[in-house]
């Protein structure tokens, strides 16, 4: 990184970090209707410092459910175009009572800044304006040609973004994407994550009873909904965690030799693993495999929650005649999302117990994506990465799932430099979020590195 680039930012520490608090304070949490106008809000931010950042043809893009923010820059002929995606909404706070500070009031406390969104993901694409804003006010120009693309629906689906992309191709074209909403593996180790798994999102519906029945007049002889439901889900895992959904593990394939032998290069320790990031008893799944194989490389079934019958204080006697499970299948690069589907309806089908019918709801489906490790910006971003850290890149895979990476490679045809700052121990989705301020400031500076590095190498 130019010296200049790097003085511009180091002079401004504390203002980048006002802007990010200013806009942590925006509680734009799209799965909740009360907080539209905060929906609202968060995106005009968005806009406002991407115009601040001298982003041209910015634009508040209206969907069927929150907007869109673009903007480009396209004057530099003849160098590589960057498409920058990020997300400006969060998770709900809840449970409030085991944040140690207000999930919306920013507090900086051992050298980490806690509030819902700082990793996940404003802390971590708002790296990408401060950037773009310090190259442009150093050099005058930029590197590479820009645009940006950032939603507001991630933590709900990106359904308005998938549709945008699909039908925006000449619009969004590009060389490469490039995301910041992934972790370094560990402090201070740079970290470029090239798989993800991708995600098929649903809810199995049981019906027993045409209404909540009598317990005592009925049962033993009434089909229970919710004992119906577990009876089914008992059924998916056996008790070594393997899947039972017929032709499931048919085209999974193991992780490539070389790759794993780099896994186990990594200062990883499965006890370390069960304590500090687990916190339970031990782990489970599939015997025979490495932890990060079955995190990172093994498709999983997981039930994320049941509702049904009567759970409020004190007793109530019914047989529930209904019950909803919500259930994720992760998966990996050459499933596909269609085909899961399918067996996965036909297996819920043929094990519904007897005086139970079901139905099953996909909610959202994306396939699994795997970066070449070679291909040009994915070098020079592991040397950017490299140089500003001071340490060899390593290449990782991640359990969880960024469905626009597989709109960018379907729809663009380009890769996704996948380069975070988060830690492991961020606490996304939970309580006491944080994202380490050093790494904002380190994030910052790696991008606009990478860019320069980008544009003078020639290719794309």
């Amino acid at each position: 990184m130019s010296a200049a680039t790097q003085a511009f930012i180091r002079e401004r520490r504390s203002q980048l970090l006002d802007e990010l608090k200013t806009f942590l304070r925006i509680p734009s949490i799209s799965t909740l209707p009360e907080h539209r106008p905060d929906i609202d809000r968060a995106a005009g931010f968005v806009a406002d410092s991407l115009r601040r950042a001298g982003l041209e043809n910015v634009e508040i893009i209206p969907t069927a459910k929150h907007p869109l923010v673009y903007a480009d820059w396209l004057h530099a002929p003849g160098r590589p175009t960057v498409l920058c995606y990020g997300h400006y909404d969060v998770q709900p706070p809840d449970p409030l009572e085991l944040w140690i500070s207000t999930p919306f009031e920013p507090t900086v406390r051992d050298g980490n800044l806690y509030a819902r969104g700082s990793a996940d993901d404003k802390g971590q694409f708002y790296m990408h304006i401060k950037a773009v804003e310090a190259l442009r006010a150093v050099h005058g120009a930029l590197p590479v040609n820009l645009k940006f693309l950032i939603e507001g629906e991630e933590e709900v689906g990106g359904a308005s973004i998938a549709r945008f992309v699909a039908e925006n191709p000449a619009r969004l074209k590009a060389d490469v994407a490039l995301v910041s909403d992934t972790a370094l593996y560990a402090d201070g180790i740079p970290t470029l994550c090239i798989g993800l798994r991708g995600l098929v999102y649903t809810e199995i519906e049981a019906t027993g009873p045409s209404r909540d029945l009598h317990s005592g007049l009925y049962g033993g002889a009434a089909p229970n909904a919710v004992f119906g439901l577990i009876e089914l889900l008992s059924r998916l895992k056996n008790a070594d965690g393997v899947i039972q959904v017929p032709s499931f593990y048919d085209d999974v394939e193991p992780p490539a030799p070389a790759e794993r032998e780099s896994w186990e290069r990594l200062p990883f320790r499965e006890e370390d693993f069960l304590e500090e990031e687990v916190g339970s008893a031990c782990l489970t799944g599939e015997p025979g495999r490495s932890v990060l194989e079955r995190v990172w490389a093994r498709p999983t079934l997981e039930v994320h929650g049941i509702a049904g019958g009567f759970t409020g204080a004190g007793a109530k006697t019914v047989i529930p005649a209904s019950a909803t499970a919500k259930v994720s299948l992760r998966l990996v690069p050459r499933q596909d999302p269609d085909k899961v589907v399918a067996a996965f309806r036909q297996f819920v089908a043929a094990q519904t117990p007897k005086g139970i019918q079901t139905q099953v709801r996909v909610l959202s489906a994306g396939p699994a994506v795997m970066v070449n490790p070679d291909h040009p910006a994915i070098r020079v971003a592991a040397k950017a990465f490299s140089d500003t850290l001071g340490q060899p890149t390593v290449f990782i895979r991640s359990g969880g799932s960024i469905p626009i990476v597989g709109d960018f490679a379907t729809h663009l045809g380009i890769p996704t430099v996948l380069m975070g700052f988060g830690l492991p121990d961020d606490g996304l989705h939970s309580p006491n979020e944080k994202y380490r301020v050093e790494n904002y400031y380190l994030g910052i500076m790696t991008i606009a590195h990478f860019l320069e590095e980008y544009g003078e190498s020639g290719v794309a």
